[in-house]
Order: C-alpha cells, then structure tokens, then sequence
C-alpha cells in the first residue's frame, strides 16, 4: 500500500474521523484509524463501538493531490498517526507500508515509521438499508441538535434520558429530549417525508459530535435507519451511531396547557440579567435565582445571593406581562441554556403556580419550539 496525498486535505479528513475514536475502548484495534486505499480514493474509518465514523477522499477531487501507487489497506495507531501528520514539514506526506505491517511516513525530510495492526481484526461498519431515507437541510438539523441536547441527561442510572427521542410521522419530525429537569422540544415541518414513520432514542453524544461536523459545505445531511443503528450521511462522510434501547417516557403531559401569567421579553436581554445574577448564586450552596414578577408596574425583578459574598437585585421591563402576581425560583443554569437556544429571538414566558414547571417559546412559531424548566422549592 502506498499513496501521496496533500497533507491539508488529509488532515481535515483525519480530525472529523477522530471524533469517533477513544483511548479507552476495551477492543485494542479500536483505538487505531483505519486506512482503505483504492486506485481512485482512500477511506478513512474511526469507531469507538457507540460511533462509528467513515470519510472518503477521492483522487478526482484536484485539490486533494492524491495519487495512489499500491492499494492496500491498514490500521495504524490514531493517536501517534494524527499528531505525525500534523507536524510533517512539507504540503505533501507519503504513506508507505513497507514489511508486513510497518508503516513509513514521509514529507520532505522528515521520515516516521510506525507499527500498524491487521485491517481484518477491525470490525465491520453496520450494514444500513439505503431505501429508508429521509433528507434534512445541514442549518436545520444543526439548530434542532443545539437546541434538544442541552436537556439530556447526564445521569447513566436512567441510560433512556441520555438520549433524543426523535419522532416522525404524518410529515412532523418531533425531538424531545429531558433530564425530570428541564425539557426541550422542537418540531419541524417534513411534508415530503409524509409517508414514513420512525420513533428512536439517539444518544446526546452522538448528536453532539454529528453538530459539530455539520459545517456550510454540507447544505443536506441524509438520515437513514436500521433496527439498532442510524447513519446521517455528510458528502464523502458517514456517521453511524448506535440508538437506546427502550421506550421513552411520554412527555407531552408534562407541558401545561394554561398559563395564570406571561412574561414577553427579549432572550438576550434576560440571559444577561441571569447570567449577572449567577455570579453570586454559584457561590452558594443551592445555586438558584429568584424570579418576581409585578403586575401592578409592569416590571420583573431577578434575584440572587449567597450568604458568604453578597446578594445581586435587577430590575427589568418587559415588553408585555400579563396575569397574576409570582414568585418563582430556579437553577440559573438551565435558564441561560434554554435562553442561549433562542438566539436574537423575543420569548413568552408562561408561568401557572411557584411549584409547577414553567414553558418558554418563541413570540413567532411557539407551538414549533418549547423549553419547559422545572423550578426549585426554597422553603
């Protein structure tokens, strides 16, 4: 096996399909990158047993510079292999497979060789029926991710709500995700998915590192699912994760249906006002806000203290309020988050007693988006 490709190129490769790669899997070959070289285009795969990722780099593509003399595959150690690459001196780099499975790097004067493992220990890709597709638009999927996941559980006692529940029937794809904290919901209009019907859990994680492979060039980003497996296809990139097993809990009861008072008012604004009364509540053992809201002048007051540093009092007009008097107290925390997923957006704040969650959604399409937090009991 040996090619010569220009070192960029591969690197950009290399790093999405390292995301998916662990130092502390129990399958030794696991922590290494597997390289498939054909005449026409070299694979780079990287899995962790949870995520598997697969990326092609094709010759015909002139800005990759690749020219394949021997094709061959070959898994080499992720780690060692990664940080080579990215200190060679040329533009170009050489990979050789010079005696059984010793591995030679070269770029100007610079020459590595490194041990590499058996490409046919390494485990097979899942197998993906590719009639089950759906298409997503790569800023929408990215938004819906950034916007679900930051309400998944951490907590591996209830594995399920580690997960997304996505959904999608009748031309709606619904994803929920929640801790028994807080809860994020986001719906999104899919008439030419009309006919198709699919209810899974996708791991947080998952999700996390799929977002942060979606960039400007990827417009559409395919989905497909299996029985345990689903892949989200990016140009030349595969992503496969693994779903959760079981049924997520029914959280369309948890969402009031009627509200006692609505606050309006801008997301940015009341995130910073947070984010001020924070400071203090951080340094206090309970870790939460105070929020008021006054009818009779139209105001709302945001409080925060700790008993060793001092106490922060902020006062803030809304642009509309509505309702019965209220006090309410919560974890500063789940507010700047839920908040931050709003962007520039004006939001409506629905409250109906002290002690039951509270819903915010945007002023424009609320019925499509709703962050539901739960508050906290300080008597």
């Amino acid at each position: 096996m040996k090619f010569t490709i220009n070192r960029s190129a591969f690197i950009k490769e290399l790093n999405n399909v390292q995301r998916a790669i662990s130092s502390k899997t129990t399958i030794p070959i696991l922590t290494g990158l597997k390289l498939d070289v054909n005449t026409d285009a070299i694979t780079l795969t990287g899995s962790d047993a949870d995520i598997s990722i697969e990326t092609t780099i094709p010759a015909s593509d002139d800005n990759n510079t690749l020219v394949v003399e021997d094709a061959g595959s070959i898994v080499l150690p992720a780690r060692f292999f990664s940080e080579i690459v990215k200190k060679l001196p040329e533009d170009t780099m050489t990979v050789n497979v010079v005696d059984g499975f010793q591995t030679q790097i070269t770029s100007g004067a610079a020459s590595f060789t490194i041990n590499g493992l058996d490409p046919e220990n390494y485990p097979h890709l899942p197998e993906i029926d590719t009639t089950n597709t759906i298409t997503l638009a790569g800023d929408v999927l990215k938004e819906l991710i950034g916007q679900t996941v930051i309400a998944v559980s951490n907590q591996e006692s209830r594995p399920i709500l580690t997960g997304v529940h996505f959904i999608l029937a009748n031309g709606e794809f619904l994803a929920v995700a929640t801790d028994s904290h807080r809860l994020s919901q986001r719906r999104i209009k899919l008439p030419e998915a009309n006919n198709a019907n699919y209810d899974v859990i996708i791991p947080g994680k998952s999700l996390t590192e799929l977002s942060r492979m979606i960039g400007d060039n990827n417009p559409d980003v395919q989905m497909r699912l299996s029985e345990n497996q689903v892949l989200f296809v990016l140009g030349n990139t595969s992503f496969y994760s693994r779903l959760l097993e079981g049924n997520y809990p029914d959280t369309s009861r948890l969402i009031p249906k009627e509200s006692n008072t609505t606050v309006e008012i801008s997301a940015p604004a009341l995130s910073a006002a947070i984010e001020r009364a924070s400071l203090l509540s951080h340094e206090s053992r309970n870790n939460v806000v105070r929020f008021s809201v006054n009818p009779t002048d139209k105001t709302i007051t945001i409080f925060g203290n700790s008993p060793d540093v001092g106490e922060v009092t902020e006062q803030l007009q809304p642009t509309d309020l509505s309702g019965d008097e209220l006090e309410i107290s919560f974890n500063p925390d789940y507010m700047k988050e839920a908040l931050r997923s709003f962007g520039q957006a004006m939001i409506k704040i629905s409250f109906t007693m002290a002690l039951r969650p509270f819903t915010l959604v945007p002023t424009e399409e609320g019925e499509n988006f709703i962050q539901l937090i739960t508050p906290v009991r300080t008597f």
